[in-house]
C-alpha cells in the first residue's frame, strides 16, 4: 500500500479545507467535562488529553495545553512538563491497551507543517502495527 486511505477522515478534510469551524477545537474540548461522548479523556490542571475524532489508526490521541498557545516556546516551564508528562503516560496506556510495535509522536506547526488545528500546540500519538 503506497498511500495511507482513512476514508472516515473525509468529513475532517472538507471542513478544514473549507475553513468550517467554531473556534478553537481545543479550547472548546477544555470546557467540557470529560466523557465518552466527546472524546475527551482527562483535563489536568495544564494539559488536555483526547482522542482524535478523525484518526489515523485506532488509538490515535493528542494530547495539549489548556492555554491556547501556539508554538513550544510560548508555553510555560510547568506546561511543558505536564505535556512531557502526559506524553508519557499516554505511551503506556497505549502500549498496555494496543500493544502497537510502535508509536508516532509528532506536532505540527502551521499549516505547512500539516496542522490542521492552527493556533492551538497539541502532540499526536498514533500507534503503528508492523
Amino acid at each position: 500500500m503506497k498511500r495511507l486511505w482513512a476514508g472516515w477522515r473525509m468529513q475532517y478534510v472538507q471542513n478544514t479545507a473549507v475553513g468550517k469551524g467554531e473556534g478553537c477545537l481545543f479550547c472548546r474540548l477544555a470546557r467540557l467535562t470529560p466523557g465518552p461522548d466527546n472524546l475527551v479523556l482527562e483535563r489536568g490542571e495544564e494539559t488536555l488529553i483526547v482522542m482524535n475524532a478523525f484518526p489515523y489508526n485506532c488509538g490515535h490521541m493528542m494530547v495539549a495545553p489548556l492555554r491556547h498557545r501556539g508554538f513550544l516556546n510560548s508555553v510555560s516551564a510547568a506546561e511543558q512538563a505536564a505535556l512531557w508528562r502526559d506524553l508519557a503516560r499516554c505511551e503506556a496506556a497505549l502500549k498496555k491497551a494496543y500493544r502497537p510495535h510502535g508509536i508516532n509522536i509528532g506536532v505540527n506547526l502551521g499549516r505547512p507543517a500539516g496542522a490542521g488545528v492552527l493556533g492551538h500546540l497539541h502532540f499526536h500519538l498514533v500507534p503503528r502495527w508492523n
